[in-house]
């Protein structure tokens, strides 16, 4: 097991922020160019970062380098990623081609008013979330759902896909099936009731803002809603889909039976014809292909500077800051977001930075369940708002897999469910100083 400590490890993902976030404004705001951050394509400046990775690295042979970085990529949860973003691509490029998106987005338009449009997908997500456990999974059935919802009532594709997201992430950092709520438990050994308790009461008021919140900003955001026809057969496919997500079916066999579904009722409806299935189905996935790309890019400088010591250095620069109880508790949250900034994965977070928080728990009399909370909470926060994380990736695919190239950079601002759920963790900590019973 790698134990070298070296901050410079880190340097391939400053040179990927400062690279993405700094042409990204330059073209938006000083030389105003068209398209601005869209001018800035992610996976030219993601293998910059990589170069700078393999070049940096002086201990090992490339070979060795090709080595690690294939181990890197061929995680189980990236190889899982990569298929999701396939298959939900298919049924995409399906639904869209049959017309059922449109009927679908007219059906939910229909029983209800534009005014909660995007509220009401905030609590879609949060339910199939919860009940799938996964926000990857919730974002691949709903995001091209949300870029519907956006066409139909003239709101923002960037707000629509925002408001799924922080659905998702609610789902994501409460299911009881969740793997990173897993991972957080396991990690710190409490029960799952316990934190699922204390997780709740830290949350509760952020979800119940953000629907606030996005039924408030939205009247100003959209035109007048002029609300088209449906077809029950056409809604069918995505009626199976979120069925199916809200009692737990497995993600893919979830969308490949909406995929085929969306098929037949194309072919039926006259849609299309029988003989372009496949080129239906290839205009979807074809829209996924930068999206997996860089999900393979990001693995593999994930795995490199995690070899070169960089997220172990990470970890002993926040441990070595730590003085009080409530310095603790902050330093568990910066120390898994800042784990979670380099690789990119908030279960992988949790399941490095859980035996060090757990060490600063048991120094400073932090009970279990709280750190479990703590660990699972500010991971989703970060998580649900970097802009290379797969988060945000799932949905700018499924806005391409619709047709739309849209920037993560121009969701950030609309995800209101992670930065509120960050704000009420942080008042958690802050006005929490006193010891608790174990």
């Amino acid at each position: 097991m790698n134990t070298r400590k070296n901050i410079w490890a880190l340097l391939p993902i400053g040179v990927f922020l400062l690279l993405y976030l700094g042409f990204g404004i330059l073209f938006e705001y000083v030389l105003k160019t068209e398209g601005g951050f869209y001018g800035v394509q992610a996976i030219v400046v993601f293998l910059i970062a990589l170069l700078v990775a393999v070049v940096q690295d002086k201990t090992h042979t490339f070979n060795e380098k090709v080595a690690i970085m294939a181990r890197g990529a061929g995680d189980e949860n990236i190889i899982m990623m990569c298929l999701i973003f396939l298959v939900a691509g298919a049924f995409s490029g399906a639904i869209g081609a049959a017309g059922g998106a449109e009927s679908t987005v007219n059906l939910f338009l229909t029983f209800l008013p534009s005014k909660i449009a995007v509220g009401g997908l905030f609590l879609i997500a949060c339910f199939i979330s919860l009940s799938m456990g996964s926000s990857c999974a919730t974002i691949a059935a709903l995001a091209s759902f949300a870029v519907g919802v956006s066409e139909a009532t003239g709101f923002s594709i960037a707000l629509c896909l925002g408001a799924v997201v922080g659905g998702a992430m609610f789902g994501d950092n409460l299911s009881v099936i969740s793997d990173t709520t897993i991972a957080a438990v396991r990690t710190q050994g409490c029960e799952m009731r316990d934190k699922f308790r204390m997780n709740f009461w830290i949350v509760l008021p952020a979800a119940v803002l953000t629907f606030i919140l996005l039924i408030v900003v939205t009247p100003s955001a959209g035109t007048a809603l002029t609300v088209g026809e449906y077809d029950l057969w056409k809604v069918l496919p995505y009626l199976v889909v979120l069925v199916g997500a809200l009692v737990g079916v497995n993600v893919f066999v979830i969308l490949i039976a909406g995929t085929v579904l969306a098929l037949g009722v194309g072919v039926f409806s006259g849609a299309f014809v029988w003989t372009e299935c496949f080129n239906v189905l290839y205009d979807g996935i074809y829209a996924m292909y930068d999206i997996t790309v860089i999900s393979v890019i990001v693995a593999c400088i994930g795995a490199l500077v995690k070899q070169a010591g960089g997220i172990d250095a990470l970890i002993a620069l926040i441990r070595a800051r730590i003085r009080s109880r409530r310095g603790a508790q902050l330093g568990i949250a910066a120390l898994v977001m800042g784990v979670d900034i380099a690789t990119a994965n908030n279960t992988i977070a949790i399941v490095m930075s859980g035996p060090i928080a757990k060490e600063i728990a048991a120094e400073f009399d932090i009970e279990p369940r709280r750190t479990a909370s703590l660990l699972d909470i500010f991971a989703a926060v970060m998580q649900g708002i970097l802009p290379y994380g797969a988060q945000l990736l799932y949905a700018v695919g499924g806005a391409a897999a619709a047709g739309y190239a849209i920037s993560s950079v121009h969701i950030i601002p609309y995800l209101y469910y992670p930065f509120l759920m960050g704000v009420c963790a942080l008042f958690f900590v802050l006005l929490s100083g006193r010891k608790t019973q174990k």
